[in-house]
């Protein structure tokens, strides 16, 4: 079932890298766990990587008819980072 999930990385004083994007709930459940790579997203030579966890992750709706317009209006990423997109490939 597809949520609108808000991510949030805490980054300490580099600062916070947030996005709100679109993401089946069981796609999400297997990322958690994984690395992320999200290179120099906080400037030159920040290299940002970290493991998912579910408290980077907060699910905003479920209401599928509200998602399902939202995703035909934006598409999934709809703003900042979507951490799925940065899973680290072993």
């Amino acid at each position: 079932m597809k949520k609108l999930y808000e991510f949030n990385l805490d980054c300490g004083r580099s600062g916070n890298l947030d996005g709100l994007f679109i993401a089946d709930s069981m796609k999400v459940n297997e990322a958690i766990g994984r690395e992320v790579y999200l290179g120099e997203a906080l400037g030159k030579h920040s290299e940002v990587y970290f493991d998912l966890e579910d408290g980077h992750l907060t699910v905003k709706s479920e209401d599928l008819a509200f998602i399902k317009q939202l995703e035909d209006l934006l598409g999934e990423d709809i703003s900042g980072y979507n951490p799925l997109s940065y899973i680290e490939e072993n």
